[in-house]
């Protein structure tokens, strides 16, 4: 071996490492992975915390619309078991009610049959027959057309019409009530004939006349009164007295319900219609304290009232007849439906010489 070779030789060696520590450095010339930036644009850093916001927002959404419909779900479901559960309490009350019934009826059979009388019949079949008289669908269709009324709805039966028809007839057949504050079957007067005498007619044509005349009075005075409350301003409608007048005006138009039904009737007595006809007259006139004095005589009366004795003595007194007379009469303590018919003409009294002051001042109710 000659110089030359060796001499290439340890040249060669020599560069063989710096070829492998070359290779390094030629890779990273090579785009492998891109290397996370050192510095961020400001709009960059607000549009990634946007976006995080939006990412957040939109969970919490979702989240929030799965515990609606699981409440929903849970809803929903306790609305069907309560349903359940009524229709089965409906359902056994039926049952246990027809148990009685036939129970009942089988104890009634068997009494009748151990003392020898005729058995009743079934009423289920009388009161079908009764109510469920049968008429031809041709008939039945002219008698509805002739009330105004379809002949046949949708999916109605000829039995279903029947029905209807019977209970038309039935609230026809009924005595219509006028319209007011107080529904009545009395005729309205016209407001010049609603003048109410002084004292009671003896005749029954006016003594029903002015039967009329008094429904016809409280119910425009109730609807004067309801008017009034209803114009109101809404602050004081919704304030605690404004509550209570609503309430005072509701209480007697119901109060006085039974007034108007013995106004129907006609069989008041003398001895209350009088002081009802008196009231009215005087409020009339506008004569508002005289009005309240006979509404005082009515309620509490005018005779006297002995402290838990009637005999004081073996001797007689000058005034002790007016201990027992019969017409002075507080008519308010005889029952309690009439205490609160005349309690309510008094609170229409205190309402009447607001809408219509008298002329007199004197006349004004303290």
């Amino acid at each position: 071996m000659d110089f030359a070779a060796l001499m290439s030789k340890e040249i060669s060696k020599a560069k063989s490492p710096d070829t492998s520590k070359a290779s390094p450095d030629k890779g990273k010339d090579t785009p492998t992975a891109e290397a996370p930036k050192k510095y961020m644009r400001r709009g960059e850093v607000e549009a990634a915390r946007v976006a995080a916001y939006n990412e957040e927002q939109e969970r919490l959404q979702r989240e929030r619309e799965e515990r609606t419909a699981h409440k929903r779900k849970l809803e929903d479901e306790e609305a069907d078991q309560k349903r359940e559960r009524e229709e089965k309490k409906r359902r056994l009350a039926e049952e246990s009610r027809k148990r009685r019934e036939e129970e009942e009826a089988e104890k009634e059979r068997e009494r009748r049959r151990k003392l020898g009388l005729p058995e009743l019949p079934s009423t289920t079949d009388t009161a079908d027959g009764a109510e469920e008289e049968d008429i031809e669908d041709e008939e039945l269709t002219a008698k509805l057309r002739e009330l105004d009324e379809p002949a046949q709805l949708f999916g109605e039966t000829h039995r279903a019409r029947l029905r209807r028809y019977r209970r038309l007839v039935k609230r026809a057949a009924a005595p219509t009530l006028t319209d007011g504050p107080i529904p009545t079957t009395l005729e309205p007067v016209p407001g010049g004939q609603m003048i109410i005498p002084d004292k009671i007619p003896k005749d029954q044509e006016s003594r029903l006349f002015l039967f009329r005349q008094l429904a016809s009075y409280f119910n425009m005075v109730l609807s004067e009164w309801e008017l009034a409350l209803a114009k109101r301003d809404i602050s004081v409608r919704q304030s605690s007295q404004g509550r209570q007048a609503y309430n005072a005006m509701v209480q007697s138009r119901e109060n006085m319900t039974p007034l108007f039904r013995r106004f129907e009737k006609g069989d008041m007595e003398d001895g209350l219609l009088e002081p009802i006809v008196e009231i009215v007259h005087k409020a009339q006139q506008r004569r508002y304290v005289d009005a309240n004095d006979a509404y005082l005589r009515v309620s509490i009366g005018k005779a006297a009232w002995p402290i838990g004795v009637t005999m004081v003595g073996i001797h007689e007194r000058s005034a002790r007849e007016k201990l027992h007379q019969g017409d002075q009469q507080a008519h308010i303590l005889s029952d309690e439906i009439t205490r609160k018919y005349l309690q309510s003409i008094k609170r229409c009294l205190s309402f009447t010489q607001v809408r219509w002051p008298p002329e007199d001042q004197l006349q004004i109710m303290g």
